[in-house]
């Protein structure tokens, strides 16, 4: 018998299929190897991560909060300071994200290369 405990991302019926989704999002892809340096304030994340959104940075972060891969902080003084900064669990996931990060940044042009080769021949 086949150990489910891990899960099986490639069955529909799984519920790894929903983590997945998560950490597979373009920002949290961003985000989790930012923090996972430092906690780091919104505003920070925003001029880090070129693109993003108020609206979507908040988006994910709640995301990432809910599946307990970061931990709001919010230190209760005036004027507001909260920070965000990787769980344990969220830890352990920025250390595959730097890999893929990494993997983008030297590969991109054989990437660009190939989708202009495909798109010439379409």
């Amino acid at each position: 018998m086949a150990d489910t405990s891990t899960g099986n991302v490639l069955s529909a019926n799984c519920p790894s299929r929903a983590a997945l989704e998560v950490v597979g999002s373009k920002w949290a892809l961003l985000i989790v190897p930012l923090l996972a340096r430092q906690p780091l304030r919104n505003n920070e994340l925003l001029r880090q991560v070129g693109g993003i959104s108020q609206k979507m940075m908040t988006q994910t972060l709640r995301e990432l909060e809910r599946h307990g891969l970061v931990q709001r902080t919010d230190h209760q003084t005036v004027p507001p300071h909260v920070d965000y900064q990787l769980t344990e669990l969220g830890r352990s996931l920025s250390e595959a994200l730097v890999v893929v990060d990494r993997w983008a940044e030297r590969h991109y042009p054989a990437v660009a290369s190939a989708r202009m080769a495909f798109d010439r021949r379409r």
